[in-house]
């Protein structure tokens, strides 16, 4: 099982001997614990939950301390769950960073920045409009959105302004550039969704 929980820390570069440079992405990735192991037999599907990132027990309920407390792991924040028919782990074993390889593809799932309420142009790179002929103040509006009498209503999915950003987004196929597992680090060739310190999801590639 390829898998782990990490926050991401920032970007940076790095340079090769021959002088070529790379943008990485840092992503502190566990240590991870695994916290549960699912099976079909019993769950109706196989899957490992991992957890994330120690924290003060005051923080967490009493369901999950007790989740936590069957196999002696301490108080962790966040809890995931990964998709594994083969499972080659058991409940209470550590994930560390060396699962992954320099040279690998893996998957990087997080919660994108939010950019607020936002306008046609913004979200979805609609034109604008001119700015002659008495439309010096229409430049950024959508226009027309409706149809004639047939249908008289606007389609469902019609691209208009409104919340953009916060969303789940994977970036896939990314390869791995660095492994320091002394600092629990692991640095992605680009970028990562989320901003600083978001919580990020790296699992092995679907598509290699």
């Amino acid at each position: 099982m390829k898998g782990l929980i990490g926050k991401k820390v920032g970007m940076t570069q790095l340079i090769a001997s021959d002088g070529k440079v790379t943008p990485v992405t840092i992503i502190e990735a566990g240590p991870c614990f695994v916290t549960q192991v699912k099976t079909a037999e019993q769950d109706g599907y196989a899957a490992v939950q991992l957890g994330f990132e120690e924290v003060n027990p005051k923080r967490l309920a009493a369901g999950e301390k007790g989740h936590l407390k069957r196999n002696n792991l301490p108080p962790l924040r966040h809890l995931r769950e990964f998709r594994a028919e083969n499972v080659d782990v058991k409940e209470g074993d550590q994930v560390t960073v060396e699962v992954f390889a320099v040279g690998e593809h893996v998957d990087v799932t997080g919660i994108s920045k939010g950019k607020g309420f936002q306008g046609p142009i913004k979200r979805y790179h609609f034109n604008r409009q001119p700015k002659t002929h008495g439309a010096s103040d229409r430049t950024r509006a959508p226009g027309s959105s409706a149809q004639t009498t047939t249908p008289g209503r606007l389609y469902k999915g019609k691209r208009m302004a409104g919340h953009m950003g916060s969303d789940r987004v994977t970036s896939q196929n990314i390869r791995v550039a660095l492994v320091d597992a002394e600092r629990n680090l692991l640095g992605v060739h680009g970028s990562v969704p989320g901003a600083t310190g978001t919580v990020v999801i790296i699992r092995e590639a679907r598509k290699q």
